[in-house]
């Protein structure tokens, strides 16, 4: 049994349960209460307001919402990826992103006078939400093994450092380079452009863990790992499929779009285990009338709780539906755009029609009739639309179940036209640009050859490490330095214990960030802490006050400008982060880096002649709303071995665990929390207070269990490789969700994440497919 009970010796902090999780200390009684509330409205507009009285910026704080997410004029929101309006809306914002923005525009710093108190050690037993809380780091430090702090270091020093050690190692493959989705595409460009010259496509990327597996599949299925649908089509469908999906927490400004398009008349269906205030109705916040006469709309027609990873099934179900269809009306077919555009549809109907309808009841935890049900809305529709989230991605066949999505949608045609399409929904600002930008550990053939072209370096062929696998390198000892650009990476990953282990063995760990976290303390030998610009402050190079661009989930591309002052004199930019410490370590390199970081422009300029669609970049960019990059299988060019859309073929996979006495966690985030940074220990939308070590339960697999509400729980998983996990002491919670299934909070239950838990098909960590068993804590009532 793998416990953390020795958790600090690697920075982690001590596994002492506690109701507060790694949220905020707390001896409050904690409560559940189902949340009957409309998603957003008053709800959210109280909740702004505690955050900007609490952040002691009312003033700044309030005056963001009216820059933030307005291109060219104004910042985008550091939070969630959904597009910025295109009609000239005020207040394009939410409460998530405000919380967000006022989070990083705290008054309070942290610099050498802090560090100078509390040793790293001391440290590590803070909760992650004391970290953050801390405030904004004002300057580089490097770690003093003697004296077991951060101490000062200059910023030549600091990267000089970097340059030394990255040079030292006997290959270029020893290192390996994250990037969390705040990173712009012009800091992007940069950095990979620098990992490429030093001679290795290491570069695991906040998309391993989050949306790999909706690239792969829709590269094998489409030819393009992106999504071809637009908010336009979202109005303009009859149908949206929301799979896998928290909008009102994870991407709230979705809220309109949804209630819009039930307004139009679409079905829209919420397909989750757990039934999200999301899913039923809205008060949008901007819309001022409907705030005062609190109006609401909804925002699903109809909700299906299906078994986690049941969504294969679901449309399979779907499919066979439309195939039976077609046995006495053959236009439930749109056999003439199957014909002309796909491959292979004669081996899926076979598949789908050797799957018996038991085997599709069991697999997704649907009924036939609900199952039916779905079906006949699809054959309903002239325009749908199928979209997901991490609640599919991070599923064990996850590639397949999003092939399977474009199985359904090509049989109907439901693509390249308006209103219909896959729309997958990327969480964080700018996964989707860090991706376009080149920072993959796997980049097409023709993107090394245009980089190689146009600046002059010969990129290594070789794919590099991903997340998962630089995990395993590093703990082997084959990884020696790790850099990170953004993110909290010991807590974002699995196996906490595991992956805190590995980069505590590296010989030198950078971490470029706004803010303190866990992963600044879980450091290597040699440890840097690098401070940047955040979103919403002045970035004045020697070429003027720049602008950097973000893409969001939906291919738009957009121009970013900060506005407010600094936190510190001392703060750099990322994209002169990089510059430098690509200087340092290349010392002889042609490349014109300290041009780039004086002037983002000349950035953008390669950047046109290396990406497609990036054409004009500089004026592109420059229009009021941006511009969207091309989308070929929107236009139905489908770069595809086969040149069509090619269906797949696989067996329905079994998602049930091995024993019936073991339940399928998922670990999904509270309202009140954004990625791993912990606002507060409550989830309004699920109604809980003061509690995040909760595990939520069906109150008949509670009841089986002799387990009763509140009751403290051990929660123990097992592991593809038979090892086990231990959480002790959780509160079980009852909630509306299927038999046989739970959820809890992640980054506290990433621990239940074995080392060999992920995904054979993208080497996703399995956050949504956690196989547990759960039994009263001995003694404790």
């Amino acid at each position: 049994m793998i416990t953390l009970d020795s958790g600090v010796a690697f920075g982690l902090m001590p596994e002492v349960p506690r109701q507060g999780g790694y949220g905020p200390v707390t001896t409050k009684a904690w409560s559940q209460e189902d949340y009957t509330h409309p998603a957003a409205g008053w709800g959210a507009a109280v909740s702004v307001g505690e955050v900007l009285v609490k952040s002691q910026r009312p003033v700044s704080g309030a005056l963001s919402m009216f820059t933030m997410n307005h291109p060219i004029k104004g910042f985008d929101c550091p939070g969630c990826a959904w597009p910025d309006d295109q009609k000239g809306l005020k207040l394009d914002i939410c409460e998530n992103g405000m919380k967000h923005v006022t989070w990083e525009m705290t008054h309070k710093r942290v610099g050498s006078g802090f560090f100078s108190k509390h040793t790293v050690s001391e440290l590590s037993t803070w909760t992650d939400y004391e970290l953050e809380n801390t405030g904004r780091l004002t300057e580089p430090m490097v770690y003093d093994s003697e004296t077991d702090r951060y101490a000062p270091i200059s910023w030549d020093d600091a990267f000089a450092l970097i340059g030394e050690e990255l040079r030292a190692l006997g290959s270029p493959d020893e290192a390996t380079f994250y990037t969390s989705g705040r990173l712009s595409n012009e800091a992007s460009f940069l950095y990979q452009l620098m990992i490429r010259e030093y001679g290795t496509n290491n570069m695991p990327d906040c998309s391993n863990m989050c949306h790999e597996a909706s690239g792969r599949a829709l590269t094998a299925s489409i030819g393009s790992g992106k999504g071809t649908t637009t908010v336009e089509d979202w109005e303009q469908t009859d149908l949206l499929f929301l799979l896998g999906v928290n909008a009102a927490s994870n991407a709230p400004r979705m809220l309109t779009a949804l209630s819009d398009a039930v307004k139009n008349g679409a079905q829209v269906v919420h397909v989750n285990p757990l039934i999200e205030a999301a899913s039923r109705r809205t008060t949008v916040p901007h819309d001022f009338v409907d705030m005062a006469l609190f109006k609401t709309h909804e925002t699903g027609t109809l909700d299906l709780q299906v078994r986690p990873g049941g969504d294969m099934a679901l449309m399979r179900a779907i499919a066979k539906v439309v195939f039976e269809a077609a046995e006495v009306d053959p236009g439930a077919l749109d056999t003439e755009f199957i014909a002309q555009h796909t491959n292979g549809i004669d081996e899926y109907r076979a598949v789908v029609e050797a799957t018996p309808w038991p085997e599709l009841v069991q697999q997704s935890g649907l009924t036939e009739e609900q199952l039916r049900a779905a079906g006949a809305l699809y054959l309903a529709s002239g325009k749908a639309i199928i979209s997901w989230c991490l609640g599919i991605s991070q599923q064990e066949h996850a590639v397949d179940m999003v092939r399977e999505f474009m199985n359904v949608l090509l049989l109907r045609g439901n693509i390249g036209r308006p209103g219909a399409g896959p729309a997958p929904v990327r969480g964080h600002s700018n996964v989707q640009g860090n991706r376009t930008c080149g920072i993959n550990h796997h980049s097409p053939a023709w993107l090394l050859d245009a980089l190689d072209e146009v600046c002059g370096i010969t990129s290594p062929r070789e794919p590099g490490l991903d997340t998962v696998a630089s995990i395993h390198k590093m703990h082997e000892g084959a990884v020696k330095v790790f850099v990170s650009l953004g993110g909290n990476f010991v807590l974002a990953a699995p196996d906490t214990h595991y992956t805190a282990e590995a980069l505590s063995g590296c010989r030198l760990t950078v971490q470029v960030g706004t803010k303190l976290n866990r992963s600044h303390l879980v450091h290597g030998e040699k440890a840097l802490i690098l401070p940047c610009l955040g979103r919403t402050e002045r970035d004045e190079q020697t070429g003027g006050l720049q602008g950097q661009s973000v893409e969001d989930a939906m291919s738009m591309v957009h121009l970013s400008v900060g506005k407010k002052k600094p936190a510190s004199e001392h703060l750099l930019s990322e994209p002169d982060i990089i510059a430098r410490m690509a200087r340092a370590t290349l010392p002889d390199s042609s490349t014109p880096w300290e041009e780039y970081a004086a002037d983002y422009d000349r950035i953008r300029d390669v950047m046109a002649k290396v990406l497609p669609g990036f054409e004009g970049f500089n004026e592109l960019v420059r229009q009021p709303n941006g511009f969207r990059i091309p989308q070929p299988a929107r236009e139905l060019d489908f770069r595809t071995a086969s040149g069509k859309a090619d269906f797949s073929a696989p067996a329905l996979h079994d998602v049930l665990p091995a024993s019936d006495d073991m339940l399928v966690l998922q670990t999904m985030r509270s309202h009140d929390q954004w990625n791993t940074t912990i606002y507060s220990n409550n989830d309004r939308y699920r109604g809980v207070k003061n509690l995040r070590e909760l595990i939520f339960m069906h109150e008949d697999d509670m009841r089986d269990r002799g387990i009763w509400q509140g009751d403290l729980v051990d929660i123990v998983s097992t592991s593809k490789d038979g090892s086990q996990r231990e959480l002790r002491q959780y509160r079980a919670v009852a909630y509306d969700t299927p038999r046989g299934s739970a959820a809890g909070y992640m980054p506290e239950m990433n621990v239940l994440v074995g080392e060999a838990d992920y995904s054979a098909q993208s080497d996703q960590p399995l956050m949504k497919s956690i196989h547990v068993r759960v039994t009263p804590s001995a003694g404790v009532r």
